[in-house]
């Protein structure tokens, strides 16, 4: 890994949290992420399990993290199983964790081998009454592929029939949707290091370019500030391809007049940025294209400080709606009449806006989430309102990341640049001297 390894003390601080949940006499067993086949013997690169990592924090596969709070063998409330290496592995692939190094990372006195734990495993989960697993329950994932987790799952319930298994996302949505100061630290880094990235491409933007370029360019300042690389696959579209929600093929050439939207985040520890810009690819925006930016970076404002405890995600959305509806009619494109007249479940503005304004942010740049619960103190969401005028060859998308307090939202990107002034200025910079 590239990352400076986290404080141990985040994941300690996580796994009391999470033990505080479980029901009495239960066990919570993690497995960390396949490493996924690509062709032949090549593999795409490993991305752990964001709960397993969540927990104890060993970035690597075949890992396995036992939570047994009420276990009778002492010594055993918490358990590590990681991979043993040889020197045919250290070879080929490099180091792996130590015991005494998977201690350290983790906080966890128990460390021991994968493949020696058979035994133990059977033991610790014969004292327990219920078997607390980790599948993927993000209400968007519809996948065919089977994770290590789901397998695990289904080789405990023919071993173990007799077992009550039990869920462990609700209790990890619960937890993972409000940041400790250790994770905010972290996002904050990952933002800041994005915000770096977009200080460079402002420089680098003029007509001309290629899409790729500028990608390129992100990529670069990442990987040099040790960052894994981006949180998700980078949108870099020009002209027309800004209308296209999940553009990702970033292979066109930036023309005169053109605005580019910019959506991207580093990822550092593998907590993710999410931050999104729209940029005149000429170094000045035209009046119609100020309209629309200064449109959207209004509804961003308002939105933000809806960003509060005790408001909830739907709602929220319904209200962020409503003033993206006064702000279109502003810029001509529906009619009070057409809002009259709307249909209440396709409103009028769907048309130029068509996605939600917020998601959590943490360990996924789609976080987890109890979509249905309160804003509380430390959530983290992303504020990203756009336009979309395909018929216009436009589309403005403009997003920070706020940190909710019992103080008011707090803005993680509040030192990058965003008013439309300030773009222009800082990207004529090097003309004008």
């Amino acid at each position: 890994m590239k990352y400076t390894p986290l404080n141990p003390e985040l994941f300690q601080l996580n796994r009391r949290r999470f033990a505080r949940e479980m029901k009495p006499n239960t066990i919570a067993i993690f497995n960390s992420n396949d490493q996924m086949p690509r062709s032949g013997d090549q593999f795409f690169p490993f991305r752990q399990n964001a709960g397993l990592y969540y927990l104890c924090g060993i970035d690597q596969e075949e890992t396995m993290l036992l939570i047994f709070p009420d276990c009778p063998k002492d010594g055993h409330k918490e358990v590590l199983l990681i991979k043993r290496t040889n020197e045919h592995i250290a070879v080929w692939e490099g180091h792996k964790y130590t015991k005494e190094e998977a201690r350290a990372a983790s906080g966890i006195e128990k460390v021991l081998f994968l493949d020696e734990a058979e035994q133990l495993l059977n033991e610790m989960i014969l004292l327990a009454e219920g078997i607390y697993l980790n599948i993927n329950e993000n209400d968007r994932y519809l996948s065919e592929v089977e994770t290590r987790d789901l397998r695990y799952a289904k080789y405990l319930r023919n071993r173990y029939p007799a077992h009550n298994l039990l869920r462990a996302q609700p209790i990890m949505k619960k937890l993972q949707m409000v940041k400790s100061q250790f994770e905010v630290d972290v996002i904050q880094h990952s933002v800041d290091v994005t915000g770096k990235a977009f200080r460079r491409v402002l420089e680098f933007v003029k007509p001309g370019v290629w899409e790729y370029e500028v990608e390129a360019e992100i990529t670069h300042e990442f990987i040099r500030n040790r960052c894994q690389g981006h949180a998700y696959t980078p949108i870099i579209a020009s002209g027309k391809n800004a209308c296209v929600l999940h553009y990702v093929d970033n292979n066109q050439q930036c023309q005169a007049g053109d605005v580019l939207l910019m959506d991207f985040g580093s990822e550092y520890a593998n907590y993710a940025a999410d931050l999104t810009r729209s940029i005149p690819v000429s170094g000045q925006f035209t009046d119609r294209q100020r309209a629309v930016y200064n449109a959207v970076l209004r509804v961003l404002k308002e939105a933000r400080a809806m960003l509060v405890p005790g408001n909830i995600l739907e709602e929220y959305h319904k209200e962020v709606g409503k003033i993206m509806e006064s702000e279109l009619i502003g810029l001509g494109l529906i009619s009070r009449d057409e809002v009259a007249k709307q249909d209440k479940d396709k409103p009028a503005y769907k048309k130029y806006f068509m996605h939600g304004t917020s998601h959590h942010l943490g360990l996924d740049v789609h976080d987890l989430c109890l979509r249905y619960e309160p804003f509380r103190a430390g959530m983290v969401f992303t504020c990203e309102p756009g336009i979309y005028i395909p018929e216009e060859n436009l589309g403005i998308r403009l997003e920070n990341d706020i940190l909710i307090t019992d103080d008011g939202p707090v803005d993680l990107f509040r030192s990058i640049p965003i008013e439309a002034e300030e773009i222009e200025e800082l990207m004529n910079a090097g003309v004008l001297s």
